[in-house]
C-alpha cells in the first residue's frame, strides 16, 4: 500500500501541526473532510487542541457553519428519540438505540461534532408487529411497497423497511438484529438485548453494553460494504475504544464477547485497521484473536483493499486500485449477507431495476 496518511487523518491526529499549512493544503483538507462527513469532528479536534481560534479566517467560517449544523442535528435526534420513546412507551419494553443516536443520547465524547440524520433502534423480533403498529400510529410510514422489497427486509435482513415520518420526514430504522438473518455470520440478538444498559435521563431507552457497542460498530463497518464514509465509521470505532478502554478488564472482556457472539474475525479487522490508520492505543493482537484472523495471504489482500477503502472518498486520497478495492468490498459484503442462491437473483434484480429515488433524492448521511 503506497498511499500515505491523508491530510484529514494528519489533521485529526495532530491538529496543531496544521497552523503552518498553506492555503492549498487547507482547501484540500476541507474537501477531504466534507467528503468523509468529518468536518464537525475536525472542528472538535481543533477545539480540543486549543488552536481553533488560531486557524485562518476561511477555515474558521467553514467550522462555524458545520458546528451549527451539528448542533441542529443533535437537537433533532434528541427530539426524535423522545418521540420514539413516547410512541413505544405503552409496549413496556426496552428500546435499544443504536449507532449515532446512541452516542449522542449517551453523551459519549465521539458524538461531539458528529453528523447524522436517522435514528436506529433494536427491539426483540417477536415484538416487531407491535412496534411497527405503534410507530405508524404516530405518523411513521414505510416507503417500500414493492412485494420483493418487503420480502427482502422481513425474511432475510436484520431490520424492517425504513419508516419515515409523514410530517417531519425523519427516518427510523427498526432492527431486530445487528446482522442479516440470511448472512454467513449469525448473532444471537437476545444476548445483546440481555446486556443492554439504560441511558441516563431517557426513560425506556437503552444502549448496547460497552463491548457490544464496539462490536456492532465493527460489524457496521467491516461487513456492510459501503465505504464512502468508511473513515467516519473507523473514527467511531477509535472513539469507542479510547473511551471504554479506561474501564478495567475492557480488552479481555471485548475479546471474550467477540468469540461468544461469533465476531472474532470482525474484531480482528477492527483492531488492526484502527491501529494502522488512526494509531488507536491498544494491546497487541495475539493469542486466540490472532488465530481468528485470516491467513497471511488473505491478510495481504485485505490490507490492500481496506487501507484504500478507509481513505477519505476524495481523488487526492486515491490511486489506480482504489475503485477496484471498493467494488471488491461491496461484492464481499453481499457475499457475506446472502447465500449464493439468494444473492445472484438479488444482484440481477438490482441491476435491472432503477429506483426513482436514486436520481431524484441524494442519500442522507448514515447514522
Amino acid at each position: 500500500m503506497s498511499l500515505g496518511p491523508s491530510l484529514l487523518v494528519q489533521a485529526l491526529a495532530r491538529p496543531q501541526d496544521c497552523l503552518g499549512w498553506t492555503l492549498r493544503q487547507w482547501e484540500l483538507l476541507l474537501q477531504q473532510g466534507r467528503r468523509a462527513n468529518l468536518l464537525g469532528r475536525l472542528e472538535v479536534a481543533f477545539e480540543r487542541a486549543g488552536v481553533l481560534t488560531q486557524l485562518p479566517p476561511g477555515p474558521q467560517k467553514h467550522f462555524d457553519s458545520v458546528r451549527r449544523v451539528a448542533d441542529s442535528q443533535r437537537r433533532a435526534v434528541r427530539w426524535e428519540a423522545r418521540k420514539i420513546a413516547q410512541a413505544l412507551q405503552d409496549l413496556k419494553m426496552p428500546v435499544v438505540v443504536l449507532k449515532g443516536a446512541a452516542y449522542a443520547l449517551s453523551e459519549l465524547p465521539l458524538a461531539q461534532g458528529r453528523l447524522f440524520s436517522d435514528v436506529d433502534i433494536l427491539v426483540p423480533r417477536e415484538r416487531l408487529p407491535g412496534v411497527e403498529a405503534s410507530l405508524m400510529a404516530e405518523g411513521w410510514q414505510t416507503g417500500h411497497h414493492d412485494a420483493y422489497d418487503q420480502r427482502y427486509y422481513r425474511e432475510w435482513m436484520h431490520e424492517i423497511p425504513p419508516l419515515q415520518h409523514v410530517l417531519r420526514e425523519t427516518v427510523i430504522d427498526v432492527h431486530h438484529n445487528i446482522l442479516p438473518l440470511s448472512g454467513r455470520i449469525q448473532v444471537d440478538a437476545a444476548k445483546l438485548l440481555a446486556k443492554a444498559l439504560p441511558i441516563a435521563g431517557w426513560p425506556g431507552l437503552y444502549r448496547l453494553a460497552d463491548v457490544d457497542m464496539v462490536l456492532h460498530s465493527a460489524c457496521h463497518l467491516f461487513l456492510d460494504g459501503e465505504f464512502d464514509k468508511g473513515l467516519r465509521d473507523l473514527l467511531d470505532l477509535d472513539g469507542l475504544l479510547r473511551h471504554f478502554s479506561t474501564t478495567p478488564d475492557f480488552w479481555p472482556a471485548l475479546s471474550a464477547r467477540a468469540f461468544e457472539l461469533g465476531l472474532a474475525r470482525v474484531l480482528f479487522y477492527a483492531l488492526r485497521y484502527t491501529g494502522l490508520v488512526l494509531h488507536t492505543p491498544m494491546p497487541a493482537i495475539n493469542g486466540d484473536l490472532l488465530q481468528a484472523g485470516p491467513s497471511a495471504g488473505v491478510l495481504r489482500l485485505m490490507d490492500a483493499v481496506f487501507l484504500r477503502a478507509l481513505q477519505p472518498d476524495h481523488p487526492s486520497c486515491e490511486d489506480g486500485w482504489t475503485g477496484s478495492a471498493r467494488r471488491f468490498l461491496y461484492l464481499r459484503a453481499h457475499w457475506m449477507r446472502m447465500p449464493l442462491g439468494l444473492l445472484l437473483p438479488h444482484l440481477l434484480r438490482k441491476a435491472l431495476r432503477r429506483e426513482p429515488s436514486d436520481e431524484a433524492t441524494p442519500a442522507a448521511p448514515a447514522a
